[in-house]
């Protein structure tokens, strides 16, 4: 199993690009502005879609891409997610004020953007890999994700601040290889962090102390632009047996 980093930056700017992580060629988990950089075979190629939740940084481009693959592609699109973030889809996006109804086009019986509810802990295997919605603590419903190639897992956290709910599912997980987890702001932004439900460095390390792993690769996204160089020097600073380092663009790994 492939996965790449499409986008991993907590807003946009020169080179940035905001959350997406596509697996082989045919999953997305979310679906920020990464995926502009997508060719149009790669596009086509997409049949699912999971969401962390409705926030803008990681749906933004849900719309874009049904509207660039409608007619070329036959096949529906499938978007995975909690009741409450396909609610706010159907609701405040795909509405025919800001988007057109994907769901009721070309009709009712047939629609080309297919919903599907997904909760905590209730698997989705798509070819032999298997996603598994995890907990979050966020200002919306929220869900991160194991992703599971039978060999490997890595878990990508979503937003979220505390959560020891979150822990309880990780510490499951016998093959777990790769962390990526949030850190939003800086330690000075406790405040903003606790009201936004972010991390910054302090509360990051006091999660990874959760951790049963003795050693794992964990990596950083969500940084702001600006104040990735602080958080980053801020992270290398806490105490943990953990590799950590900035998420990247364009990065990949091997599941």
């Amino acid at each position: 199993m492939q996965i790449k980093i499409l986008g991993c930056s907590g807003g946009v700017g020169n080179g940035l690009r905001t959350t997406s992580i596509l697996v082989d060629n045919d999953v997305l988990i979310d679906a920020g502005t990464g995926v502009g950089d997508l060719s149009m075979d790669a596009l086509l190629a997409i049949d699912h879609v999971f969401v962390t939740h409705s926030h803008q940084d990681h749906i933004a481009f849900i719309p874009l891409l049904l509207d660039t693959v409608f007619g070329i592609r036959s096949k529906p699109v499938t978007v995975y997610a909690c009741k409450a973030t396909l609610n706010a889809l159907r609701t405040h996006i795909f509405n025919w004020k800001i988007w057109p109804d994907f769901n009721a086009i070309p009709n009712a019986q047939t629609p080309f953007l297919q919903y599907q509810e997904i909760n905590v802990g209730e698997t989705i295997t798509i070819d032999g890999r298997n996603i598994t919605p995890l907990p979050a603590n966020h200002v919306v419903p929220t869900l991160g994700y194991q992703i599971d190639s039978g060999e490997a897992s890595l878990v990508f956290t979503a937003d979220t601040t505390s959560c020891d709910a979150l822990w309880v599912e990780v510490n499951k997980i016998k093959n777990l290889k790769y962390l990526i987890i949030e850190t939003a702001f800086r330690n000075d932004e406790i405040d903003l962090a606790k009201l936004s439900k972010h991390l910054c460095p302090s509360l990051l390390e006091a999660e990874l102390r959760h951790l049963v792993s003795q050693k794992l690769e964990v990596y950083i996204t969500h940084l702001k632009p600006g104040e990735a160089e602080v958080i980053m020097q801020e992270i290398a600073s806490i105490k943990t047996p953990h590799n950590i380092l900035a998420l990247q663009h364009q990065q990949q790994f091997k599941l």
